[in-house]
């Protein structure tokens, strides 16, 4: 923890500065911000809310310039304030740290930064001088003694750029540079900016979870701006084919052959990992148990979510660069990790994914029954064995899915589609805490999915081998339990049965690492996943790496995608320098999300109401009887407008260190 000698965050104050250094409490507000990286001592942070003292000593003047040159960088240029405003007040700073003693020139700043903040346009020009004018408020003295006072040599600083919907996202993609190009009708340039993050942009333009949108600073106004519509709009719009978009002159420097990576899996983990090494220069071998690329993506995600000729066409950018693919290579059936070292792979990734489901654990339950199948195998059946093989499925009249997901959704509507003809989803807590996106929850009810909340499985009835109904019992709301929410208990006497065909639990999924045997000397954690060092993503054995699902349990796809991202990263470092390096982005971010509770919510400013655009769906009557995707596109029109709802909510952040 450290020690605020001064702090000022959206107007709270904690001033220590009359106190002796040794009589100052360590914050448990900061327990993050004693020291950059090891060795290295964080004096002062400044961002977009107000600045923060750690130690004695900081030349006030110098931060607040390194703080207003970056600001001055990043400024669009779009409104006058910001990029008039913003390189005036750099120049007088850089004047005053020059030898000009001119005191005279604060007030001039003052009056810009007031000026800069009340009248710019976009979030960066908003919060780009409160740290400035706090600084002019409750260090005026201190400025005056530095501007008289010789030149000091140059701090230790350190500049961040980030924005609420960067930060929500694991992948980091730069969302208001891409909506920025939007705006300006550069949908290449658009594109441009998620490719250098990821290459499966329509994918998730599809199948995204948001976490960007539920951070958008517009649901203080109406609603989150359409981040993920407008990523596929422009990965839509572009229509690019692997061959036009990417090839080998986008590696500027190949590496030698003996520095070649082996990945395991071709799921978003995967191939954002060979993506990223390819880019890089390495040879990139891809091993996949499975006759198509794109795991869960692929076997698990409905067409009418992600039609498959989008997910091969990404999947194919491996191969444009240069990486090979090898399909039906199970690990610890048709390979070990001794084979591969064996092979001469300096580095092995694991991107294994989490295909296997999870039993009820209720009377009955049996695997072998006929009608009981996980929710992933049916997925997989129905993606895989009907659409792609055109294998005849009989899936009786009636089904019962358990469970509240994105996969009990995927399961009870492809249900209808496969001519299911009565479909019930149970699940044991209420609507309001299922887990699915809102979105597919919504769309499944007006499909014809009958739901039944707050309700639980107790009893599977069998006959003769085959599922023929499923005992259940209603449930309620009891006390809050450790996760925050309200536990739910058995309302006995209110047992009924449902008659049906299949029944298929979708309360989970898990990794299978059977293929760890003590020859491999792979750790597991005590949860059954792959131990790896956070910050590396290495395993216990030297040169493999492991991410995704097989590292944190059943996850999203872009979040998958980012662990894959920074498993290259590391990978790289690894190869080249023999350990990984310390990531100051990453470390930046650590201290900005450390920040997040100070922040008092609300837009302070006036902003039009704008809701966003709506889209447009296939009719549910038509669509439950196809897997057409059901999702349409929008237009340039509508992708105009909702780029223009952005509030660029861009935030300059910096720290001061010792060294």
């Amino acid at each position: 923890m450290a020690k605020v000698i001064f702090g000022v965050w959206d107007g709270n104050v904690i001033d220590n500065r009359r106190r002796r250094i040794f009589d100052i409490e360590e914050h448990p507000g900061f327990r993050s911000f004693d020291e950059f990286n090891p060795g290295n001592p964080i004096k002062a942070f400044l961002g977009g809310h107000g600045f923060f003292i750690f130690e004695k000593g900081v030349n006030l003047l110098d931060a607040a310039l390194q703080y207003m040159a970056r600001v001055a960088r990043e400024s669009c240029g779009k409104c006058t304030p910001c990029r008039v405003g913003t390189q005036i007040i750099k120049s007088k700073l850089e004047g005053l740290t020059n030898g000009n003693r001119n005191p005279q020139l604060l007030d001039e700043i003052e009056a810009i930064a007031e000026h800069v903040r009340d009248t710019s346009l976009c979030g960066l020009g908003q919060t780009s001088t409160v740290a400035l004018l706090e600084m002019l408020e409750y260090f005026r003295e201190e400025l005056l003694k530095e501007i008289a006072a010789e030149r000091e040599p140059q701090q230790h600083c350190t500049t961040y750029v980030s924005s609420p919907c960067i930060e929500a996202c694991p992948s980091k993609v730069d969302v208001p540079r891409y909506i920025d190009y939007v705006k300006d009708g550069k949908f290449t340039h658009s594109l441009g900016v998620i490719l250098q993050k990821y290459p499966m942009a329509a994918t998730c333009g599809r199948v995204c979870v948001r976490f960007c949108e539920m951070a958008c600073r517009r649901t203080q106004v109406d609603e989150a701006v359409g981040i993920k519509v407008l990523k596929r709009f422009v990965a839509d719009h572009e229509r690019f084919v692997s061959n036009e978009w990417f090839s080998s002159s986008l590696i500027h420097e190949k590496k030698s052959d003996d520095l070649k990576v082996a990945v395991v899996g071709t799921g978003p983990a995967g191939i954002s990992a060979a993506y990223h090494l390819l880019l890089r220069g390495y040879r990139v071998d891809v091993y996949e148990a499975n006759t198509v690329p794109g795991g869960m993506a692929a076997t698990g995600i409905p067409n009418y979510r992600l039609p498959k000729d989008i997910l091969r066409q990404e999947v194919g950018i491996i191969e444009t660069l240069g990486g090979r693919i090898f399909y039906g290579k199970r690990l610890g059936r048709h390979f070990t990790l001794k084979n591969l070292a064996a092979e001469g792979y300096p580095a092995i990734f694991l991107g294994l994914g989490a295909h296997g489901g999870k039993t009820l654990e209720i009377d009955g339950e049996d695997l072998s029954l006929k009608g009981y199948e996980f929710g992933v195998n049916l997925l997989l059946h129905i993606n895989h064995d009907y659409i792609d093989n055109g294998i005849p499925m009989d899936l009786g009249e009636r089904m019962v899915v358990v469970g509240g997901g994105n996969v009990a959704m995927d399961c009870v509507r492809s249900a209808l589609r496969m001519g299911v003809k009565e479909v019930h989803l149970v699940y044991r807590r209420s609507r309001r805490e299922m887990p699915a996106d809102h979105e597919e929850i919504e769309a499944a009810e007006k499909e014809g999915v009958i739901f039944h909340l707050l309700t639980h499985p107790r009893r599977i009835i069998v006959e003769n081998g085959r599922v023929k109904g499923v005992e259940l019992i209603k449930m309620k709301l009891g006390e809050l339990d450790e996760s925050g929410r309200k536990s739910v208990v058995p309302d006995e006497g209110s047992e009924f049965t449902l008659e049906t065909d299949y029944l298929v639990p979708a309360i989970g999924q898990q990794v299978d690492l059977s293929f760890a045997t003590p020859d491999d000397g792979v750790a597991l954690t005590k949860k059954g996943l792959i131990a790896v060092d956070s910050n590396t993503l290495m395993t216990n054995r030297k040169g493999i790496f492991a991410g995704g699902d097989c590292v944190t349990g059943p996850a999203t796809l872009v979040q998958a995608m980012a662990q894959g991202h920074k498993a290259a990263r590391c990978i790289d470092d690894y190869l080249t320098y023999g350990r990984v390096q310390f990531f100051p982005e990453d470390r930046m971010s650590r201290l900005v999300a450390d920040t997040q509770p100070l922040i008092r919510k609300g837009v302070s400013i006036p902003i039009k109401n704008e809701y966003r655009v709506k889209i447009k769906e296939l009719d549910p009557e038509v669509r439950k009887k196809m897997f057409e995707e059901v999702e349409k596109p929008i237009s340039v029109e509508e992708a105009y407008h909702e780029a223009a709802r952005c509030m660029r909510c861009y935030r300059v952040y910096s720290v001061i260190t010792e060294q």
